[in-house]
């Protein structure tokens, strides 16, 4: 855990700088900086669902996740946390909700939220975390000081998320051939693209709901397996 809570105090301390910056960088600048984040964010999502290996498992994924998302309404629940925070501790105009819906899907998905969360649990290894961490605490200055303290508050988001994976990494190990990793990477780049878009402001998409897709990769291997041993 100890890699999940140093990422957690970093987007802390990162959002809490970035908000304080607010007032002092001119809007113009704002747009600009988060146009620049967005356009990175795409190209990191974009190298990360190159990697895959099974298209149409990618494809099947994302159906099944979002299926699964927009049952569970994720998106909705992770807005009606951002709401009560806001409540507690500020306004509309302090852009909780946004800063929190935001900052927790950019850190919550890709390959560095997956694969240094189960390296961390599986061998104790935090450094990819801790790579993560320094990425995640420059990109909070950026969000915090154009989307407010709300991008401070998805340090929640973070250390249930990776904390919860860490948790469970060895339960899944038998599963964990380098394959499920690489095609949950790219189903997670693929999400990244679309929370691109939403920073551009190009289309909104509602990727919390498909947040479940990461996740299907590995059922479908275990199926696989299963399938495997019956024949």
């Amino acid at each position: 855990m100890l890699g999940t809570i140093v990422n957690a105090l970093a987007i802390i301390v990162g959002g809490t700088v970035g908000f304080f910056l607010k007032k002092g960088i001119p809007e113009r600048y704002k747009e600009s900086i988060m146009q620049g984040v967005g356009l990175s964010v795409l190209v990191i999502g974009l190298s990360g669902a190159l990697k895959t290996d099974n298209i149409l498992l990618m494809v099947f994924s994302t159906v099944i996740g979002v299926i699964i998302g927009e049952a569970a309404k994720i998106e909705d629940k992770l807005e009606g946390l951002g709401k009560r925070l806001e409540n507690r501790f500020g306004n509309e105009k302090d852009g909780i909700v946004k800063g929190f819906v935001t900052g927790s899907l950019v850190y919550c998905i890709g390959a560095m939220a997956i694969m240094g969360a189960l390296e961390s649990g599986l061998t104790g290894n935090h450094e990819i975390l801790f790579t993560k961490s320094l990425l995640d605490g420059v990109t909070a200055i950026i969000f915090a000081s154009t989307l407010g303290i709300g991008v401070a508050f998805s340090s929640i988001a973070i250390f249930v998320y990776q904390g919860l994976i860490t948790i469970t990494a060895s339960f899944i190990k038998p599963f964990l051939a380098e394959s499920v990793i690489r095609e949950m990477s790219a189903v997670g780049g693929l999400l990244i693209l679309a929370i691109s878009f939403n920073i551009m402001e190009v289309k909104k998409i509602r990727v919390g709901n498909m947040l479940p897709a990461i996740f299907i990769p590995v059922l479908y291997y275990i199926l696989k397996i299963y399938v495997l041993r019956l024949s």
